[in-house]
């Protein structure tokens, strides 16, 4: 991922029959409305992310993204931030060659396995991104990025989120964090703010309101990111995510405006 070191909707509709319609319209009832995974709400949260990412709407131009951001991660790249560093670029090849053995990119699997959980860019380099641009152009890599993606982040979280009680507005804020913080249970990741956030307030699902448990999981993740130097600029919760929230666009509807680093952006439709 690009800045990280990188069912339960029974239970929902149990929980839905036993509380009071004031709290089905708080969230929980519609959290199975139009979620993040309808094909237009995908679409409003890739432009999202990558405005953040990226500093652009246009986030299937990022399939040939590859740089060092000096975050410790080694390579950053595509439209999600894969690392090499943290398993998922290692994982993103491994599925590409899947799709299409001996692809531009499957060379470098040894070296992708040797430098991973490192910075090192030992047997990458430049031709490694020099292919990596290469690869970008052919549609099968650009699939195997989009089931990365889903199969890694925004499922995951998408689902979560349902099962939260959540609507499109905190399925996206869940689909955000595990995007720079990846997923799993330390204090840094995903699971970890989500911990944090739910001893603070009820999801609701557990009949707590929405807007107070969404706050909560945006303040516990500032507090994570401000640990973090490349992750310190908070404007992606403040100037983005914050704005909707306060706005009680829980189901996320165009018009959109906000600001990310301080650059102004908006989806009208």
């Amino acid at each position: 991922m690009r800045t990280m070191p990188r069912t339960a909707r029974a239970a929902v509709a149990v929980l839905l029959t036993a509380l009071p319609l004031t709290l089905a319209t708080a969230g929980v009832g519609n959290a199975a409305g139009v979620g993040l995974d309808d094909a237009h709400k995908k679409e409003i949260a890739m432009e999202l992310v990558s405005s953040a990412e990226n500093s652009s709407l246009d986030w299937k131009a990022q399939y040939k993204y590859i740089e060092d951001i000096g975050d410790g991660r080694g390579y950053t790249a595509g439209i999600i931030g894969f690392c090499s560093g943290t398993g998922d670029m290692l994982e993103l090849v491994e599925h590409y060659t899947d799709l299409k053995p001996g692809n531009v990119l499957a060379k470098y699997l040894p070296a992708l396995k040797k430098v991973n959980g490192t910075e090192s860019h030992s047997g990458l380099g430049s031709a490694f991104t020099r292919d990596w641009a290469t690869a970008a152009k052919d549609t099968v890599f650009q699939r195997a990025q989009n089931d990365e993606r889903d199969r890694v982040y925004f499922n995951p979280s998408v689902k979560q989120a349902k099962s939260d009680g959540l609507r499109a507005l905190g399925q996206f804020i869940y689909y955000d964090a595990i995007v720079m913080h990846g997923p799993g249970n330390s204090s840094d990741s995903f699971g970890g703010i989500r911990a944090a956030a739910m001893k603070k307030a009820k999801t609701p699902a557990q009949g707590g309101d929405e807007t107070a448990y969404l706050n909560a999981f945006l303040d516990a993740r500032k507090v994570i990111m401000k640990q973090e130097e490349a992750h310190a600029d908070t404007s992606r919760v403040d100037t983005e995510q914050r704005v909707f929230l306060n706005n009680k666009n829980f189901d996320l509807n165009p018009p959109l405006k906000w600001k990310v680093y301080g650059d102004p952006y908006q989806i009208n439709s």
